[in-house]
Order: structure tokens, then C-alpha cells, then sequence
């Protein structure tokens, strides 16, 4: 979503990745990217060799990672090189949640740590999606909060598109749903962070009120999936849930839907709400801090509920069904205050400014 702005900005952008995956270099390369593959093998240590013969190649003002092994791999390569460094911060790791989730072996979460945070000394400056996630990580991993800034996710409403009466309409035919029938929609890979199970044991109590309400759960399967699909079992939910799968079309999902849901137990930044807010879709949420820090206190943009409370999850979510001039009301409020922080324009000036204090200008 930003290359496009920064290559605009007159930013020279080169993206290199690790691993091999369908259709992710041609939308970047449309942007105005140049695409490189350090694909070629070797694990982390032949990551580090390829990605040293590039910088050293094309001699770049700086070098910025995001995610665990490209953290690992682009901080060890460009330090070597004597490149500056910035480092996103997408999400909140390390925590209890990590070493408790069944997902994860303890010892691998806090190995991951150590050499995360040994790498992390070689970061010019960090970035953060939000202050709740600066806050967690600094102390995390053992750095200065003062090297973090924060700069929200942003999206590109253009590629959004507009939530309209027709588009809902096609989106619901498509899917083979009538076009007054309850919706409630999730986007989210299946971990356990995600919090899909705690939607799947509310859903229960939204299908006693709306008969014909339909939840559709769009994202890839995963380790929680039997989780859910256990939990949609428990709550005789199961004919009235459709997992998607993967799409690639979640914008269109969202203008068919009467209510988003994001159930998440950890966000470093709440993605899919930001895109439910941009298309002034009612929404709602669980209580955490990147929520909060996005939605503010009130409750006038999002329903909110508290984290793990399928019960109230369920209540917040019917709220919305029964009142839809609230629900509308709310949307609209919700998609005002995306425009006021999350707009591509501001979020490209934001990182120019990044990049320039990490380069000591």
C-alpha cells in the first residue's frame, strides 16, 4: 500500500524477500518497486550471504525490515555493510500469551527473543504501528522507547473501493446469501491470537436472536482452525458458518457484511478494522490496546467487548443487527476518524521523516 506513495515522493524502492509466493511480486512491481529473490536456499545463513551481495550491489541509504526472519536477516546484513537500519513493529511478541499458546514451544519463543533483541542493537530507528506495541516491544526487547515512533497502518481507499447498495448486492449473490439476511464477517488467518474460537462460542447466542444470521470467517487455515470448528460444533452454529478459505477480496466481503468482527486477543495494529472503518462498515471489536488507541475510549466507533467474553462479544454484535441507524451512525463516525489518521498521504510523510532522522538528517 505505500510503495506507490513513496516511489511518488520520488523514493528509490527495492523489495527483497525470502520465500516464494504466488502473486506477491507483481502488485509491488505495478507500484513502482524493483523485486529481488533471496529465495534461492541455504536457510538463514545463505539469506544473510544473498542479502549482503544486494546491498553491497545497490548500495542503498538504508534498509528497512519487517517481520522475524527478514528483521534477522536484513539488520545483520546491512550492519555488516555499515547501512542504516529501520525496523517495523507489526505486532506484540514474547509475552505470556506467546510461551502459554499451544501454538508455540516456549523455548523457541524465548530464543526467537534473545536473538531478536541482539539484532535489535543494530536498528537505527524503529518503527511502530501503534504505541501500545512500542511500549510492549522497548521493554521486550531491551531498547530505548525513544528510538521508537509510531506511525499508524494506513489504506489506500482507492483500492478499497465505496461500500455501496449494489455492490452489497452482487457481493450476496455471489456468495448465495439474500439480501436481507444477517451477516456477520471475520478476516483473519486461524491462530489462536486471532480469537476465532471466542466468535465461534458467541455466534450461538446471535443465531437465537437472527434466525437466518450467517457468519462468514475469510482466512487461511491454521493451527487454531480445529478450535473453531470444534467450537462451531459445540454451539450447533455449524450450518450457519461458511469459512472461506483465503480470499483475496476481503474489501468486497466487507461491503456485503452488516457486522466486521475482529476477536483478536493481540494486535499490533487492528488491519482489518482499519479497512471496516475505512468502507463505514459497523463494527466490533475486542478490548485491547491497539483497538483502544485506534477507537478511542467512547465507544462511538466500534462495538468493543471485552477480551474473551464470548458472551458479551455476542451481545455487542446483536446491539449492532437490532439498531442499524446506530450501527450506521457509528460506521460513518469510524470511517471520519480513519480519514483523519490513517490516510496514505499522512503515512508517507510519516516515514519520509523516519527515514530521514535514521539517515541524521
Amino acid at each position: 500500500g505505500l510503495t506507490p506513495y513513496l516511489v511518488a515522493s520520488g523514493v528509490e524502492v527495492h523489495v527483497a524477500y525470502l520465500v516464494e509466493r504466488p502473486g506477491f511480486g507483481p502488485d509491488l512491481e505495478e507500484a513502482g518497486a524493483v523485486i529481488h529473490s533471496l529465495a534461492e536456499g541455504g536457510g538463514r545463513i545463505g539469506w544473510v550471504r544473498q542479502a549482503r551481495q544486494l546491498i553491497r550491489r545497490l548500495r542503498p541509504d538504508l534498509v528497512h525490515t519487517t517481520l522475524f526472519e527478514s528483521d534477522i536477516v536484513g539488520r545483520t546484513a546491512a550492519w555488516s555493510l555499515r547501512v542504516p537500519v529501520v525496523s517495523s513493529i507489526v505486532t506484540e511478541a514474547y509475552g505470556p500469551e506467546h510461551v502459554a499458546n499451544p501454538e508455540y514451544r516456549a523455548w523457541k519463543v524465548r530464543a526467537a527473543q534473545v536473538v531478536d533483541a541482539a539484532t535489535a542493537r543494530m536498528v537505527r530507528r524503529f518503527h511502530a504501528v501503534s504505541s501500545a506495541s512500542a511500549d510492549v516491544m522497548a521493554k521486550r526487547l531491551l531498547i530505548s522507547r525513544s528510538k521508537m515512533e509510531v506511525i499508524p497502518r494506513g489504506r489506500d481507499v482507492a483500492k478499497l473501493g465505496v461500500r455501496t447498495a449494489e455492490r452489497r448486492a452482487q457481493v450476496r449473490s455471489s456468495l448465495g446469501l439474500e439480501l436481507e439476511q444477517p451477516i456477520v464477517l471475520a478476516a483473519a488467518r486461524h491462530f489462536h491470537s486471532k480469537g476465532l474460537d471466542v466468535l465461534a462460542k458467541a455466534f450461538p447466542a446471535v443465531v437465537a436472536q437472527f434466525s437466518d444470521a450467517r457468519l462468514l470467517i475469510a482466512g487461511r487455515n491454521g493451527p487454531a482452525t480445529p478450535d473453531v470448528v470444534a467450537a462451531l460444533a459445540a454451539g450447533d452454529v455449524e450450518e450457519a458458518t461458511t469459512l472461506l478459505g483465503y480470499r483475496n477480496d476481503v474489501p468486497d466481503l466487507m461491503s456485503a457484511a452488516d457486522v466486521f468482527v475482529l476477536p483478536s486477543r493481540v494486535e499490533g495494529s487492528p488491519g482489518a478494522l482499519i479497512e471496516a472503518m475505512a468502507l463505514a462498515v459497523p463494527a466490533v471489536a475486542s478490548d485491547i490496546p491497539s483497538v483502544r488507541e485506534l477507537v478511542g475510549t467512547d465507544n462511538d466507533l466500534v462495538g468493543v467487548a471485552p477480551l474473551e467474553d464470548a458472551t458479551a462479544l455476542a451481545a455487542a454484535i446483536t446491539t449492532m443487527l437490532s439498531d442499524r441507524r446506530r450501527a450506521d451512525a457509528m460506521a460513518e463516525a469510524a470511517q471520519a476518524r480513519f480519514e483523519q489518521c490513517c490516510s496514505m498521504d499522512a503515512i508517507t510523510q510519516a516515514t519520509l521523516s523516519l527515514y530521514q532522522r535514521a539517515l541524521g538528517r
